[in-house]
């Protein structure tokens, strides 16, 4: 299939895709494509892998920090605030920073969720319950981010028990633009955080799963598989994978700033007015020295 003439398997009639494609789902060579960007390592159906070393840097970014990198670099649609959470307390060292792994569910329509159903079964997904087919695909660090369409009750993802299975398989979190149940349980699983609109008792229902890994919208947010989502008191940021050590890179820079510039004001070696403008060279060279010493391999640029 050329790259020119993909179109997502949920919005296209069904023959338009190659007899190996999964139906609503992206075929690896789409999944590239929508991620042309990203140069570096892919899981195996061709989802961007930001190496772990980028996601532990961005654990001591700030929703600010990556909005404003994101937004200076022309990505103006990559925050969504509203949240109710589940382990999530205001601690800014408890974000929650993972690979995306992306799901969309569409309104139950009979025919559809019958085809759905005939083809996992060809595809030999284990289980009935569409939702867990989603959590077979998770690996460590990812994030499960589920396109629910906002709903409440019959629209929770998951419970207890498959809050588990996320956490055991990702040791991470959970967004949904939906609901979840079994607060209480999923609140004993220790550091499994969970994003969501709503809570309700009722089991999920009168939905069928429409993609896996494909793009998806979360709020005012277009997310793809592959993205870094990053949390914040504040809301979810979600960051291309192209550009997660640029915004790392710029965070860690703009944090080694701020800590240089307090330690020469309480050293007095320079004045406020000197710190809060554009730095001399020399300061330039000895913010660079500082920032060494701190393992830090970001540098200010030093004009001579």
């Amino acid at each position: 299939m050329k790259r020119t003439t993909w179109i997502p398997a949920l919005l296209a009639g069904l023959a338009v895709l190659p007899a190996s494609a999964q139906l609503g789902m992206f075929t690896n060579e789409q999944r590239i494509d929508i991620t042309r960007e990203w140069k570096g390592e892919r899981f195996p159906d061709g989802r961007p892998k930001v190496p772990d070393e980028v996601l532990d840097r961005l654990k001591l970014t700030t929703a600010e920090e990556a909005w404003g990198t994101l937004r200076r670099l022309g990505y103006h649609n990559q925050f969504e605030g509203g949240w109710k959470t589940v382990n999530v307390t205001d601690a800014t060292g408890d974000r929650m920073v993972g690979r995306v792994v992306t799901a969309v569910f569409m309104p139950k329509r009979s025919d559809m969720d019958a085809v759905i159903n005939d083809h996992a079964r060809l595809e030999k997904r284990v289980g009935r319950g569409q939702n867990s087919w989603v959590i077979d695909q998770l690996t460590k660090r990812d994030v499960m981010v589920v396109d629910l369409f906002g709903k409440i009750k019959d629209g929770t993802i998951v419970g207890d028990n498959l809050g588990t299975s996320i956490w055991t398989k990702t040791g991470n979190g959970l967004v949904v633009n939906g609901a979840v149940r079994d607060v209480s349980g999923i609140s004993e699983i220790k550091g499994f955080k969970v994003f969501c609109r709503g809570y309700d008792p009722s089991a999920i229902a009168e939905v069928t799963l429409m993609g896996i890994n494909v793009p998806i919208r979360i709020g005012g947010v277009t997310a793809l598989p592959g993205d870094v989502v990053l949390s914040d008191p504040e809301g979810l940021v979600f960051i291309p994978a192209h550009l997660a050590a640029v915004v790392a890179d710029e965070s860690e820079l703009t944090r080694l700033r701020d800590e240089w510039g307090h330690k020469m004001l309480r050293e007095q070696k320079y004045t406020p007015g000197q710190i809060d403008t554009n730095w001399t060279p020399a300061m330039a060279e000895e913010f660079n020295k500082y920032a060494e010493s701190q393992g830090s391999k970001v540098r200010m640029p030093v004009k001579k």
